[in-house]
């Protein structure tokens, strides 16, 4: 699923891709409800420009941006020290930002590991999270994800997955987890998680240690570049999917573009129809617009072939109404 074959160009001496002028302009915004649920374990990240944030010197003009979405389980310790942490080694790395793709696996690994430690001194702190995050450098799209969060970019319409899911069940993962050791039991890993990759969850015999295990935090990437027909992006946990399909939420989304052109109001309608479909889990997402303006109508094309009644057709149809 990893495709970074249409990242070209030197991100520090300008746009990442020459075949293109387009740069998107961006807002963005995410609302959070914590839903059925008796406690809040979702957490986003919305950063529109983390050069200026950060005080970065030597990288492409153009956005840089960064979000995430972290859906925690057994607390929220982990989401929030993801939240907090992941973005900071991806832009303290030496390598950051030629090598992306090697940076930003590296990172959720290095969250992974730090918060392992943290464990260790803070038993309390116990606890895992799935994680999801969108780079925007110029116009390069980069989406990690580790777990069943899901990132959807609306293309003129067509919603483009820019994430897989990480189930237990899926048939990739689950040979994964069975050569690291592990099984899968009624679609849950060791009987005890539903997803395959997560952050954290150190604290569960058998899912990590030192030379591995079945539970992983390595991030699968997909990327794009960005052209005027990309409208916006959708990051949103599993409780979002459990009730919208890509498209349908793409569909929706997009609509309520239409009538305010509000990132923020977005994410909320979107979490409030959520709500209203039922779903039963925290409720976290984020819009990530690439144009100033409302996404447009879109005009079916004409047909091109023309259909007409024979003679003999007409005929018929005049006897049946006569009849």
């Amino acid at each position: 699923m990893s495709d970074m074959s249409d990242i070209s160009g030197d991100p520090i001496s300008g746009v990442w891709s020459r075949e293109s002028d387009f740069l998107p302009v961006i807002h963005s915004g995410a609302f959070a409800d914590v839903g059925l649920r008796t406690s809040m374990e979702d957490v986003y990240v919305c950063v529109d420009d983390f050069v200026c944030d950060y005080g970065l010197n030597n990288i492409a003009d153009g956005p840089n941006a960064f979000y995430g979405v972290f859906d925690g389980h057994g607390g929220k310790h982990a989401a929030d020290f993801a939240g907090r942490n992941l973005l900071q080694y991806i832009i303290k790395n030496e390598d950051f930002p030629r090598a992306i793709e090697k940076v930003v696996s590296s990172a959720f690994l290095q969250t992974d590991a730090a918060f392992a430690k943290a464990c260790s001194l803070d038993a309390a702190l116990a606890s895992g999270t799935t994680a999801l995050a969108a780079i925007i450098m110029g116009r390069s799209l980069i989406v990690a994800n580790a777990g069943d969060c899901r990132a959807v970019l609306c293309r003129r319409g067509r919603a483009i997955e820019m994430s897989r899911d990480h189930k237990a069940i899926c048939t990739k993962e689950r040979k994964r987890i069975e050569a690291s050791g592990g099984n899968v039991s009624d679609g849950y890993l060791n009987g005890q998680l539903n997803v395959a990759r997560a952050l954290g969850d150190w604290h569960i015999e058998g899912m990590k240690g030192r030379e591995g295990g079945p539970l992983s935090a390595e991030p699968e990437l997909m990327s794009k570049d960005l052209t005027e027909e990309d409208e916006f992006l959708i990051l949103g946990c599993d409780g979002i999917w459990d009730v919208f399909t890509s498209q349908n939420a793409v569909d929706f989304a997009r609509r309520r573009l239409q009538e305010h052109n509000d990132p923020v109001m977005c994410c909320k309608d979107l979490v409030d129809e959520a709500l209203k479909r039922k779903s039963g889990d925290n409720l976290a997402a984020v819009v990530v617009c690439f144009q100033p303006d409302r996404p447009p109508n879109l005009v079916a094309p004409r047909p091109r072939v023309h259909r007409s009644f024979s003679a003999e057709g007409l005929r018929e149809i005049q006897s049946y109404l006569n009849s």
